[in-house]
């Protein structure tokens, strides 16, 4: 995140994401109008540069936004994830019972102030377990520094799967992890597999996820980090390497069944453990957060400023928000 000139909007309905293109110059998501709006010098686009059809009933909506630039021919693709409506109108979900077509990542191409040619790019449930259970989507979208697509994903109203680690639950579905992807949606070549070859196993890249709002990039190593809310305990701040298991729905917050041993029994890699109540697969392994409350925040986004506006002690620091509180954390990392 690049510091921007000084300027406040105040006419925004529920803002979820935004994206920079330039210099003040940012695309805004707003969750239950299905609207991206583009500010300039803190001037409002008078029309949105997409009004898309969205389910919104709880945390359904337009959830996330992220932008890249194609270095060889100048085009800006813009990344959109949000619950698709079932009949084309928004809050259809709400208003008609309409179940909404699934959660899913679209790739736009944004030319002056509109984005058009849609390609989508991920197709995932929307359904809940129990009705009426419309929450954990996730929604953000982060272009990594290596170019591919990285969406967080919830456990989408209660789905338990493997991917949530019960053990004689279903196969994974795509939810409850981080998603990884080319900007076309093709799977990232990998010489080692992650996961696993199958589908969707090939597309995550860390799994155990309860639910998030927020990923970002260490600019200075390169490292991806994540948040994750708790039920009533456990927000967390994560660490997140390849084959990262978060430990959901066994582990929230620290775990403690450890047992000095890797899951095939051989002695205890100390960056890598292995609580025997979780599910493994290719090269998968867990870790402890990095920080965690005790009592829930409310944990929101979670990104790095790579500026030095607001003066160089601050250059390259965590700040993390929440929604309980209205709190914005920083942390200096070592």
């Amino acid at each position: 995140m690049v510091l921007q000139s000084k300027w406040s909007i105040d006419e925004l309905d529920f803002p979820t994401s935004m994206a920079f293109i330039g210099d003040n110059d940012v695309l805004v998501a707003e969750k239950n109008t299905g609207k991206v709006i583009r500010i300039v010098n803190g001037e409002i686009i008078d029309e949105p540069v997409i009004d898309v059809a969205v389910a919104t009933q709880i945390e359904r909506g337009l959830l996330g936004i992220d932008v890249s630039k194609d270095p060889y021919s100048g085009k800006i693709y813009a990344f959109l994830y949000y619950t698709e409506s079932g009949n084309g109108e928004d809050a259809s979900d709400i208003e008609n019972g309409v179940d909404p077509l699934g959660n899913r990542l679209y790739r736009y191409e944004l030319v002056e102030d509109k984005m058009i040619n849609p390609l989508l790019l991920l197709d995932l449930p929307a359904d809940p377990i129990k009705e009426g259970r419309t929450d954990h989507n996730g929604g953000k979208v982060v272009v990594g520094p290596d170019n591919n697509v990285y969406l967080i994903v919830g456990e989408v109203g209660g789905h338990r799967t493997q991917a949530q680690n019960i053990a004689d639950g279903p196969d994974p579905n795509g939810l409850g992890g981080i998603l990884r992807i080319t900007q076309d949606g093709k799977i990232v070549e990998s010489d080692t597999p992650i996961f696993g070859e199958s589908s969707p196993l090939n597309l995550y890249y860390a799994m155990g996820i309860r639910n998030s709002f927020g990923m970002d990039f260490d600019p200075v190593t390169g490292n991806l980090w994540d948040t994750e809310n708790g039920a009533s305990y456990g927000d967390e701040i994560n660490l997140v390497t390849a084959g990262f298991n978060s430990g959901w729905s066994q582990i929230q917050g620290y775990g403690e069944d450890y047992d000095g041993n890797d899951k095939n029994g051989n002695s205890l890699n100390a960056e890598k453990l292995y609580p025997k109540n979780l599910v493994y697969f290719g090269n998968s392994h867990y870790s402890d957060p990095e920080f965690v409350w005790v009592n829930t925040i409310g944990i929101t986004d979670i990104t790095f400023l790579d500026s030095d506006k607001l003066g160089s002690e601050y250059v390259n620091d965590m700040f993390v928000g929440d929604i309980n509180n209205g709190y914005l954390y920083r942390f200096v990392l070592e």
